[in-house]
């Protein structure tokens, strides 16, 4: 088959389906936590008190993910509730991922139970990608005991719109031929990135389908959604514009990533916890006296979905507001205005050597002063420690902490 060839492979109920394997291989148990109402849920206590994953049983109840605890019992009092184990569940990614390796050279991990495969040129080896994905999708379930799904396109938007597809334990296919029947005539709201806040707002406009999105003026999109608009009218017509980029991500970088104890539902909140991670993988480039020239932002939302955009600075820097106001930029083309959970910023494409930058005619920033400012912080952290000097936007919010520790070390 001509053309890139991208599979999306997501596990069906990932936790729910890991937790019910370990407790019939490995605790003898009888009962398949997949074929009752049963959930795999946090402490009711502490914020975490979600449902993480529910079983297609629980579903009849409309138990939703993330909703909490409390109210999931309400709805079905005979719900089975699991605290989740994280260590099985990751032994079972791990496992889940040794086998896509086997299928491609190019896996790209888009989450601890999703991944994407290119599998372009792969036919000789295992056949048509209809072919070959049926084959991985038995090979999981013979080998590990949990099921999946698998989407196949040309671009890794539309394989991942495949996968959503029918559930669970199938294979779909979304090439362009075949939006106009498969994707058009679905609710506006089954498109990647198109959550409840937009999918009223598209709604208002008499906008209900994802092929009424896909045929809508783009002049009236962006006048109501802004920039988010022209990215999912995009999405709409088969497009990923780079929201999901193919190619493989450097392999060493600075991250770091917080969970907010509230819901984030507004920008400004947003953006000051991204200058308190900027200020933490900025700190810690120059204690390894090394640049980054790849800025990466990651939002997840209160119902777990997660979605990431990255760009390439003109220059490599390890300066603080340098790298805030790149991850702003990113966060406005990214968010869709629901509220968040989880927020990352990571600096990739690193260098150890000292960089000359370009000087350009038209940015009359003076960085020199900037590196100075952050050198001289930095210097008065390390001897009076780390709240010793506090930006005044910290200072005005008890939600929003500075985040200045050295929370991960380098990845590689």
């Amino acid at each position: 088959m001509a053309g890139k060839v991208f599979f999306h492979v997501d596990v069906n109920s990932a936790f729910l389906s890991w937790e019910a394997v370990y407790r019939m291989r490995e605790l003898g148990e009888t009962e398949d936590l997949r074929t009752i109402p049963s959930a795999v849920g946090g402490d009711v206590s502490k914020r975490h008190g979600i449902i993480l994953a529910k079983s297609i049983p629980a579903k009849k109840f409309h138990i939703h993910t993330a909703e909490p605890v409390i109210q999931a019992v309400r709805k079905c009092p005979a719900l089975k509730l699991v605290p989740p184990n994280y260590e099985v569940y990751k032994q079972f990614s791990d496992a889940f991922f040794e086998i896509l390796n086997k299928y491609s050279p190019d896996v790209e991990k888009y989450s601890i139970d999703e991944a994407f495969l290119d599998m372009t040129g792969m036919e000789n080896l295992y056949g048509s990608p209809l072919e070959s994905a049926v084959r991985l999708k038995d090979e999981i379930f013979d080998t590990l005991g949990f099921t999946v799904n698998i989407g196949i396109s040309e671009n890794k938007l539309l394989a991942k719109m495949a996968s959503d597809f029918e559930k669970p334990n199938r294979v779909h296919t979304l090439f362009p031929n075949e939006i106009a029947e498969k994707m058009w005539p679905l609710p506006v709201g089954d498109l990647f990135l198109v959550g409840k806040s937009s999918v009223k707002k598209l709604q208002n406009i008499g906008i209900h389908t994802i092929g009424d999105l896909a045929h809508a003026n783009l002049e009236i999109l962006t006048s109501v959604l802004k920039k988010h608009g022209k990215t999912i009218w995009n999405f709409a017509n088969g497009r990923d514009m780079g929201m999901m980029d193919d190619s493989t991500p450097e392999s060493r970088s600075y991250s770091n990533e917080t969970t907010v104890s509230f819901d984030v539902t507004d920008a400004e909140t947003a953006k000051m916890v991204l200058l308190s991670l900027a200020e933490n993988v900025g700190w810690r480039l120059r204690q390894d006296n090394a640049r980054a020239e790849l800025v990466s932002v990651m939002l997840r939302y209160s119902d777990l979905r997660r979605t990431s955009h990255q760009r390439v600075l003109p220059q490599p820097t390890n300066i603080t507001t340098e790298i805030y106001k790149e991850a702003c930029r990113l966060f406005d083309d990214s968010w869709n205005g629901e509220e968040l959970r989880q927020l990352g910023l990571q600096a990739g494409r690193v260098m150890e050597q000292e960089s000359v930058r370009q000087i350009s005619l038209f940015d009359t920033t003076d960085y020199e002063k900037l590196e100075k400012m952050d050198k001289a912080v930095d210097v008065i952290r390390e001897k009076f420690g780390s709240n010793a000097v506090m930006r005044a936007s910290f200072l005005s919010s008890d939600k929003i902490p500075p985040i200045t520790g050295r929370r991960k070390s380098r990845e590689k």
